[in-house]
């Protein structure tokens, strides 16, 4: 195989189909009990690469960036350098929480005094939501693809409800009837007012 010095990825993709139809494996996703759908499913025919890719949100910097000139007042809690705000389309999870830094970074250039109080972070985060009882995980997730500023996701799974296990989760919560608004708000204002108790500031 002749390999593109100038576009390096092509080895990870000279032996993808492009274009095919794929067959379903039968050991796959739609197989195992917790995916949230059923009934005759077909594999999407594979899209040729769109290079370079499309930049993200904020892939210019700061000045770019739809997080960067969010005010405190749209974030569920933030402090001198984290923000925390949920996510703003209605889904019928317990919680579903972003995690950001306040400054301009991704994961790969956090700084290293930010990169240290991240795993404390993610743990405060993690134990405001597991106080409001009945949830039985809490889910981290970094994706990114759609946004250059750093931000983790923190999905909770209701207690008992063993169908939405794993990382099928993020696909039931755009499957579920949304919580009701009012079980919503309040909802956030406990986790806002839990983290404010360790400092920084609830805006619920």
């Amino acid at each position: 195989m002749i390999i593109d010095r100038e576009d390096p990825g092509h080895r990870f993709r000279a032996h993808l189909p492009i274009g095919e139809t794929l067959p379903l494996p039968a050991d796959g996703p739609h197989s195992w009990p917790i995916f949230p759908y059923e009934g005759e499913l077909r594999v999407r025919s594979l899209e040729a690469p769109e290079l370079p890719e499309p930049p993200r949100d904020g892939a210019a910097g700061a000045a770019d960036c739809t997080q960067c000139a969010r005010p405190d007042d749209e974030f569920l809690w933030t402090d001198e350098h984290w923000r925390l705000c949920t996510y703003d389309v209605p889904n019928g999870l317990p919680a579903v929480l972003l995690l950001q830094p306040r400054a301009h970074h991704d994961l790969l250039d956090l700084p290293p005094a930010r990169a240290a109080e991240l795993g404390p972070m993610l743990q405060r985060v993690e134990a405001a939501i597991l106080a409001l009882g009945g949830i039985g995980r809490v889910h981290v997730n970094r994706w990114g693809d759609g946004a250059a500023h750093l931000h983790f996701w923190l999905i909770a799974r209701p207690e008992g409800q063993r169908q939405l296990l794993g990382s099928t989760l993020s696909l039931w919560m755009n499957v579920l009837p949304p919580l009701p608004d009012a079980l919503r708000t309040e909802t956030n204002h406990r986790i806002a007012t839990t983290l404010a108790t360790t400092g920084g500031t609830a805006h619920t």
